[in-house]
């Protein structure tokens, strides 16, 4: 099947966290770009549109990550996954804890796992799938990451191994790395939205300002797009340029 044949099918697409910030910008794009959206969260969707199912879930949960994925399976023809969920837990390396290191590794890596697995079926059955994980600008280093950075920096491994396993049934898997992204409960659960300190974040970033939802989602769906079956593998950063630079916030 060609991408032009595949753009002219009803494309079912899941979006973990698409309950706000970057997520609820990737489910409304999807929308307008005409996908039926499962939006998976623990929280209902913030778009509302007949385009979007919303499904009730804590992605840190193992069992209940696995049984939403085997029934969604069931239900719907999904080719498009796009794992956006995700938390920081901020600490210094001396108050982590392994409860923080179980927890994130399930949510940042365990439910794409699940996720990927209960479609794969579908994707090969139509030689056609999108994979594409949320990680962070984090993964190159930032203070009181630990368990964020490494289990993100998890998904580049995942992707790439992903990338080259699914080539040949015409999925593809990529990557995007965020940089501040501002109006996210992420950004602002480290900065308080009336701090001072979200100017000087700002001012440290090479584009002169933070990012928005919206500069993500776009790259989201570069990578999701029919059109884009020949990209896979690939790491985005979207950043302001502070992936080639340095940042402290």
């Amino acid at each position: 099947m060609s991408a032009a044949q595949k753009a002219g099918d009803e494309r079912f697409a899941i979006v973990t966290g698409g309950s706000a910030g970057i997520g609820a910008a990737i489910v409304r794009q999807m929308v307008e770009a005409d996908y039926t959206v499962l939006s998976l969260a623990r929280r209902a969707p913030a778009v509302s549109n007949p385009a979007v199912i919303g499904v009730t879930v804590d992605l840190a949960d193992r069992a209940a990550t696995e049984q939403v994925a085997a029934e969604l399976a069931a239900q719907y023809p999904v080719t498009t996954i796009v794992h956006n969920a995700g938390v920081i837990r901020e600490n210094l390396l001396e108050d982590v804890t392994q409860e923080d290191l179980a927890v994130l590794s399930q949510l940042h890596l365990g439910a794409p796992l699940a996720l990927v697995q209960a479609n794969l079926a579908t994707m090969r059955a139509q030689h056609y799938g999108r994979i594409l994980l949320m990680s962070t600008r984090a993964v190159l280093g930032l203070a009181k990451r630990t368990v964020y950075s490494s289990t993100k920096a998890g998904m580049l491994g995942m992707a790439r191994t992903w990338a080259l396993e699914l080539a040949g049934d015409g999925i593809t898997c990529n990557v995007v790395c965020p940089g501040p992204i501002q109006d996210t409960e992420m950004f602002h659960d480290v900065i308080p939205k009336d701090s001072p300190k979200i100017a000087q974040v700002a001012d440290n970033v090479p584009v002169g300002r933070l990012g928005e939802p919206d500069d993500v989602a776009r790259a989201v769906l570069f990578f999701v797009a029919p059109e884009a079956g020949f990209v896979t593998g690939q790491t985005l950063f979207v950043c302001g340029g502070t992936s080639v630079g340095s940042i402290t916030y």
